[in-house]
């Protein structure tokens, strides 16, 4: 029988609790635990707001909500950038929609035309004699800062006046996002979609390998056999070969383990069949996701076909030279090729409490969700493709595209529509009143338990 494992303040419901082998269904379906997490978590927490791709010039801005909070992230000057709550101290407009550039450097207020530099000094107020007895002073109605920390290419901000240092809340997985040098990739698409789901159920379908046999049948053929006909497999399937590791404040990541395959291949000499079923495979990522692996990486690895495998190496380890060798040449930015760089290539990097990072070779795919005010029901649901670029080609500037039909097979590709389909029949089970609880593998979603006992963590701070 699940025991109750977490620490709770001694008013949680029982429909909220953390358990020894899975989580109640009230963390996500419950109106008063999302308006905890508003509360507790986001107004706390630093968080994934925008990628510096969104706001390449000067003068640029980008909004980031959550929940019913709104801010904009602005580049001030080149290397400056700086966040602040969206809003005119005037009579609360919104100063800004979506993204673009500010005209002149300057930001107006589009209702009664106060303006600020970029620096978020006002600069006019029309008819200042009328505030505050005519005492008003630029530093009363300033624009309100957010603290903010340049990572990588992204853009944290946390909406807290005295967050934990951000140097401290990125420390357990600062190195694995490092060595895949996301600061030298950019944008190549950024979709978003809305969601008939919790945020949680949204991200946590991403957080195994454990679904991939039934959910993406095309890319584990073992697998599906046995989940479709019953046939039990001769050799492992897919998630046989995933090793996770779960990091303080929430943090974690699923990578491939070489010594986990190896073994289980025994004796296994490779033959061209392999490099077919290398081909395959890649070819389905690069058609059925278009992120990770692109048309070009299924081009290198059938550069191999017809040449023979030098003594001690592999088709994977030919490859990969051939692919590091290409990048050289168009001068496109990789990561070193360390073991554990390679070992994260379709893995996952998961920075809590909802960015996912899935590595390629110089290529990264990224997961974003969001609650939408404070229904639990629904969420705001991002993929991110970004690559590296050769020397002499710039990038676009990121600009998202409203996916508004996750089932259409012209705003997004197999392998995603594939995932999309499981989210909202989760939800709509979660909702069901035979459910109590959702269960949770000890091992394939070690990462889920690990990010709630997190959540918990901020919900029941006194702060």
């Amino acid at each position: 029988m699940n025991t109750q494992i977490s620490a709770v303040k001694n008013d949680w419901p029982d429909s909220w609790l953390v358990l020894d082998g899975g989580l109640r269904k009230g963390r996500y379906v419950d109106p008063e635990f999302a308006r905890l997490e508003r509360d507790k978590l986001w107004k706390r927490v630093w968080q994934f707001a925008a990628r510096l791709d969104e706001i390449p010039n000067v003068g640029d801005y980008t909004v980031y909500e959550i929940c019913e909070q709104s801010a904009f992230i602005v580049r001030v000057e080149e290397d400056l950038i700086k966040a602040y709550f969206n809003f005119c101290p005037h009579r609360g407009t919104t100063l800004c929609e979506s993204s673009g550039s500010f005209d002149g450097g300057k930001i107006i207020c589009p209702f009664h035309g106060w303006r600020w530099d970029l620096a978020g000094r006002n600069e006019f107020v029309m008819e200042r004699h009328e505030f505050h007895g005519g005492q008003l002073k630029n530093e009363d109605v300033a624009l309100k800062e957010l603290a903010i920390a340049v990572f990588e290419g992204f853009v944290f901000i946390s909406f807290d006046p005295d967050p934990m240092p951000f140097d401290e809340f990125i420390a357990p997985v600062r190195q694995q996002i490092e060595s895949l040098r996301l600061g030298d990739m950019h944008h190549y698409w950024w979709k978003r979609a809305e969601v008939p789901a919790n945020w949680k159920v949204a991200q946590e379908a991403f957080h195994e390998t454990y679904h991939v046999a039934a959910t993406h049948p095309q890319l584990d053929d073992v697998g599906s056999r046995l989940v479709y006909g019953g046939v039990e497999p001769e050799v492992p399937m897919m998630h046989a070969f995933c090793g996770y590791e779960t990091y303080p404040l929430g943090h974690g990541r699923f990578w491939d383990d070489a010594m986990a395959r190896a073994q289980a291949m025994g004796d296994h000499q490779e033959s061209e069949a392999d490099l077919e079923a290398m081909i395959n495979m890649f070819d389905l990522f690069a058609t059925g996701m278009d992120a990770m692996y692109f048309e070009e990486d299924v081009e290198t690895v059938k550069s191999l076909r017809g040449k023979p495998v030098p003594e001690g190496s592999s088709y994977g380890e030919e490859y990969i030279k051939a692919i590091y060798q290409k990048a050289a040449e168009q001068g496109r930015p990789m990561p070193a090729p360390t073991p554990e760089v390679l070992s994260q290539w379709g893995g996952e990097i998961f920075v809590f409490p909802n960015l996912l990072i899935l590595p390629g070779p110089g290529r990264v795919m990224m997961y974003r969700s969001r609650p939408m005010g404070s229904d639990p029901n629904h969420c705001i649901f991002e993929i991110f493709s970004t690559t590296s670029y050769p020397a002499d080609q710039g990038w676009p500037r990121a600009k998202v595209v409203e996916v508004t039909d996750t089932t259409d097979p012209e705003q997004l590709l197999l392998i995603p529509r594939q995932d999309m389909s499981n989210i909202p029949r989760i939800q709509h089970g979660l909702r069901s009143f035979g459910c109590k609880q959702v269960w949770l593998a000890s091992h394939h979603e070690q990462l889920i338990m690990n990010m709630h006992r997190e959540l918990d963590r901020y919900l029941q701070s006194d702060r």
